[in-house]
């Protein structure tokens, strides 16, 4: 008697020695090729024994893909993500309704037979000789198994995927020899549960998990006979099958698996009758795949966590790599996002910018010494139709982001400030800040060749009446232009330079800031998430922490799981605690007193800076609590939307200031994300006020300038333009808008008219 394994069949050196004797017609039949003539069957055959003892010894299984969990800092769900939604099961949680359906209707002698069912080859050669083509296959489900791998390895690549499914002799060759193996390897019950994990139902369901998922709304465990039969018919062809939009066929090719399965007795033919009589019950769930399902309005910060992933070399040394461990999926991402912070963002936004307004919001919060991000929204959703975008506004361009990011106005100014007070200038340092000036020229630089005001460009502040001499803390509350200029002047731009390198803080496109004046005003383009985690140092009493989004990943693989290493922040000093401190008392004021009233907060300390930019495209609050820091944009993507007698949010404007709308935003979604959560005070220090009495009764109106610091193209190639205020002539700008400039840049300028 030949020796029999579990489960039936053959030994794999019978079974080998039986292919090696039929030659060519095991592989031809189960390829489905027909053979018409004895002499191509000749050739082919030695050909065929020649690629069998080529063909390596073993096969690797692959990982099979499947969907990545992405969660909040508290557990849930923030969305789903997947290049192949699957979800691997055991066979003990698979209905044994589709164990028997599976087998009856693709493989009907799967436990009598090895890899090969030599029955079944002599029966197709006979049916397709006298068809005179492809009438009938045999492949056994094991090669099925086996073709299917050779498909998940190939992934979404066109070429890899036809290389595996090519009908040709050779690929049906490589195939048996692999499934010999593997049946000598997994035994059939393995082989059972790896197929039904790994076949696809359509719909964008892999295994039969996600495609009961899919079709029924339960769990494969809980399928029926009906339920089990109709998915069993869908493998053959999940586009001929697809119940879902061919109820009738799907039927009629459910019944076939219901009389396949009485005729090889898994149920009576009274059974059989019954289930074909039932209705196809199905509960279609939805695919729920990518960052366009999250939850709470996280979808940026969802693709944010997706782009951290793929650049990070701590997740493969490659793109390709980190790519490749993405789409096999099998993840549960950890984040930092903060459920009620996330929630407070999204319902501050909503209040106060509609989804259809002309401008869009930004908003994300950052948590001080950890560089934790606990909120990321926009006004806009996440989504390709009318008032979406797929563009994360708060974000730099390489993580997806806007090209250029966003001029910040008079936000800028307490980075010169920091320059400044790190370098040994008192808080009580004062400048003669008149209403106007020329660029100081010439301004030393860190490269040695000093910047030249070779245009005799202009400065100015907001109002006629804004006229100093001023302190540090009134200029800062009152965001006088022409004081940080002349402290740019004072100290250099090299101090400036050195910190926001400190800070962080580049362009939206990743370059470092030009050494220009105009920088102390705002004129250059940043985005939400470096505003807010440079001024997260000030709250962390001058420690920077770079932002993280990630707190822990698992990956499954097979049955078990384990844990990925996960990039984390790295915090560094960028002041003394003694600046920093300082900072906080001088923006402290700004909502106290200053041009950010109408931002700070009533049950807790709060900071922050107001700004505006040329011709009012861009409006910014970016402030912060001791535990909280938090950065708000409003304007137009493109920048062709200039905020004046403007409805946002229903709520006419005749000029929008960063006090107006940004401020509102911020004071909202930090109020609600820390309801609850401990009350932290700042470390302020005492800054005597100026009791002078140079125009002490009359300066200014508290107006946050903006920036009125040099057309933005033009400053960055050549230094700031000239113009004049309350829409005084501008000259043209020095060079064109570039090609690729979909979002970002302002003009800079800020001498198109006044503005806060």
């Amino acid at each position: 008697m030949p020796k029999k394994r579990s489960g039936g069949g053959l030994s794999p050196m019978q079974q080998a020695a039986k292919f090696l004797g039929v030659s060519v017609l095991a592989g031809a039949v189960m390829a489905g090729i027909a053979l018409p003539a004895a002499g191509a069957l000749g050739l082919a055959a030695k050909g065929s024994v020649q690629s069998f003892d080529e063909i390596p010894a073993n096969l690797k299984s692959p990982q099979l893909s499947q969907r990545t969990t992405i969660l909040d800092n508290r557990g849930d769900q923030i969305a789903s993500v997947y290049s192949r939604d699957r979800t691997v099961v055991d066979l003990t949680n698979i209905s044994p309704y589709m164990q028997k359906a599976i087998v009856a209707i693709e493989d009907s002698r799967f436990y009598q037979h090895g890899a090969i069912d030599l029955k079944g080859v002599l029966r197709a050669v006979n049916k397709n000789a006298q068809s005179g083509g492809v009438a009938q296959g045999a492949s056994t489900l094991t090669q099925q198994l086996v073709k299917n791998y050779f498909i998940e390895q190939a992934g979404d690549d066109p070429t890899k995927v036809a290389q595996a499914t090519q009908q040709t002799l050779g690929r049906k060759v490589r195939e048996l020899k692999y499934a010999i193996q593997i049946e000598d390897k997994l035994g059939k019950k393995k082989i059972l549960e790896n197929y039904l994990n790994i076949t696809f139902f359509g719909e964008q369901a892999y295994g039969v998990e996600a495609a009961s998922q899919r079709y029924f709304s339960k769990p494969a465990k809980d399928l029926d006979l009906q339920e089990a039969a109709l998915l069993a018919g869908i493998v053959q062809s999940p586009s001929r099958y697809d119940p879902v939009n061919d109820e009738a066929e799907a039927t009629k090719r459910r019944n076939v698996v219901l009389q396949r399965m009485a005729e090889v007795g898994d149920i009576s033919p009274a059974e059989a009758a019954k289930a074909k009589q039932q209705p196809l019950g199905l509960h279609v769930s939805q695919p729920k795949n990518g960052c366009i399902t999250a939850v709470k309005g996280a979808g940026f910060f969802c693709k944010y966590v997706e782009n951290a992933f793929l650049t990070d070399p701590v997740f493969g040394k490659t793109r390709e790599d980190r790519a490749q461990v993405w789409n096999r999926g099998g993840l549960t991402i950890r984040t930092t996002l903060d459920p009620q912070a996330q929630d407070s963002v999204q319902t501050s936004l909503k209040d106060h910018v509609n989804q259809s307004d002309s401008v869009a919001a930004a908003a994300t919060l950052v948590q001080p010494g950890t560089g934790k991000i606990l909120a990321m929204g926009q006004s806009k959703p996440y989504g390709y139709g009318n008032d979406e975008t797929e563009y994360n506004f708060s974000v730099n361009r390489d993580m997806g982001g806007s090209n250029y990011g966003f001029p910040t106005g008079s936000t800028f100014k307490p980075f010169v400030a920091a320059a400044a007070i790190e370098g040994g200038k008192p808080p009580t340092q004062k400048y003669s800040a008149p209403y106007q000036m020329p660029y100081p020229s010439p301004v030393q630089t860190c490269g040695g060749k000093p910047w030249v005001n070779v245009d005799r460009d202009k400065v100015e502040n907001e109002s006629r009446s804004e006229v100093g001499p001023f302190q540090m803390k009134e200029a800062m509350a009152k965001s006088v232009n022409t004081y940080f200029v002349q402290m740019i002047s004072d100290i250099g731009l090299c101090p400036v330079m050195k910190m926001a390198d400190g800070l962080h803080v580049v362009q939206g496109n990743g370059d470092k800031l030009p050494e220009k004046p105009a920088i102390a005003l705002g004129s250059i383009g940043l985005s939400p998430l470096t505003m807010a985690s440079a001024y997260a140092t000030f709250a962390s009493r001058g420690t920077y922490c770079t932002p993280v989004a990630i707190e822990a990943i698992t990956q499954t693989v097979g049955n078990e799981e384990k844990s990925l290493p996960v990039p984390k922040s790295t915090c560094s000093r960028a002041m003394s605690q003694k600046t920093a401190d300082t900072v906080n008392t001088l923006l402290r004021g700004v909502v106290d007193s200053g041009t950010g009233q109408k931002a700070g907060l009533t049950d807790r300390e709060s900071a922050g800076k107001t700004g505006t930019t040329d011709e009012r495209k861009n409006a910014w609050f970016v402030g912060y609590t001791p535990n909280m820091a938090g950065a708000v944009w409003v304007g137009s993507a493109k920048q062709d939307v200039q905020m004046e007698r403007i409805s946002i949010g229903g709520v006419y404007h005749d000029q929008v200031y960063g006090a107006d709308v940004p401020g509102p935003i911020w004071k909202d979604a930090v109020t609600g994300a820390l309801e609850g959560k401990p009350v932290e005070t700042f470390h302020l220090i005492d800054i005597p006020d100026d009791n002078g009495d140079e125009n002490d009764n009359d300066r200014g109106h508290g107006r946050d300038n903006g920036d009125n610091g040099g057309n933005f193209i033009g400053g960055l190639i050549g230094g700031p333009t000239n113009g004049g205020a309350n829409g005084g002539p501008r000259p043209a700008p020095t060079a064109s808008l570039p090609g690729n400039f979909i979002q970002g840049q302002s003009n800079g300028n800020g001498n198109g008219g006044p503005r806060r």
